[in-house]
């Protein structure tokens, strides 16, 4: 059997340590949690908004995982269920806050900054 040579040996090196630092990052991006906030200032941000979403929707999905147990504190329409409600919401989610609407998945630093929470 004939013995690898130096370059094999650190082509073989190289693309292991390349195979580790994307498993590294994959495990990060998928263990990484909701961040949970303070109650206060959901229920404050709650008071001053109301969120739109619709089932099946993806981003609406992402919004609620940024809340984490906090979500239920929000003022939640589903536009699958109350469409009669959504006559003037064109994309979920939406937030309604001061009669605009915010379109998107927004972080919760960005509700607070629009609601003065």
């Amino acid at each position: 059997m004939k013995r690898p040579t130096k370059k094999q040996i650190k082509s073989n090196i190289i693309t292991l340590a390349i195979i580790i630092i994307i498993l590294i990052i994959a495990i990060l991006a998928l263990s990484k949690k909701p961040v949970e906030t303070d109650e206060k200032e959901i229920k404050c941000i709650a008071s001053k908004t109301t969120l739109y979403t619709q089932l099946g929707c993806h981003a609406c999905e992402s919004q609620r995982e940024l809340f984490g147990n906090n979500y239920k504190y929000l003022n939640v329409i589903d536009c699958w269920y109350e469409r009669d409600k959504c006559n003037e919401i064109e994309y979920t989610p939406t937030w309604i806050i001061n009669q605009e609407k915010v379109v998107g998945v927004q972080t919760i630093e960005k509700l607070k900054e629009l609601t003065g929470c």
